[in-house]
């Protein structure tokens, strides 16, 4: 079936860097939209930064824009987050998951499959 395994999360200090994967088994990778979300404690889960079948288009949450860089290796079938200039207010659990449409969206129930989540927690 299919699988999302996740990896990378931590503990880092504020301005540090992490980078989050996801490898997928059991799809047709390069035919999911593939998405990155997090949930804080006491917040609803919120988009971070999605990417496209081929990997040319991508987007991002503002409060991400400019630190965080997604991409995908679909030869390896794996999804990754680069996180730089990491924010206390970034410390969540991230999670990846799959959307079976060419181009990514932010509506978590249109995705088909979803990672374990990796916990991300930025100090002070």
């Amino acid at each position: 079936q299919v699988e999302l395994v996740e990896s990378g999360g931590g503990l880092v200090q504020a301005g540090g860097s992490l980078r989050l994967s996801c490898t997928a088994s059991g799809l047709n990778f390069d035919d999911y939209a593939m998405g990155w979300f997090r949930q804080a404690p006491g917040k609803e889960r919120e988009g971070v930064s999605c990417i496209s079948w081929s990997g040319t288009s991508t987007y991002y949450a503002d409060s991400v824009k400019g630190r965080f860089t997604i991409s995908r290796d679909n030869a390896k079938k794996t999804l990754y987050l680069q996180m730089n200039s990491l924010k206390p207010e970034d410390t969540a659990v991230y999670y990846c998951a799959a959307h079976n449409e060419y181009a990514c969206g932010w509506d978590l129930d249109e995705y088909n499959y979803w990672g374990q989540g990796t916990q991300v927690t930025v100090s002070s």
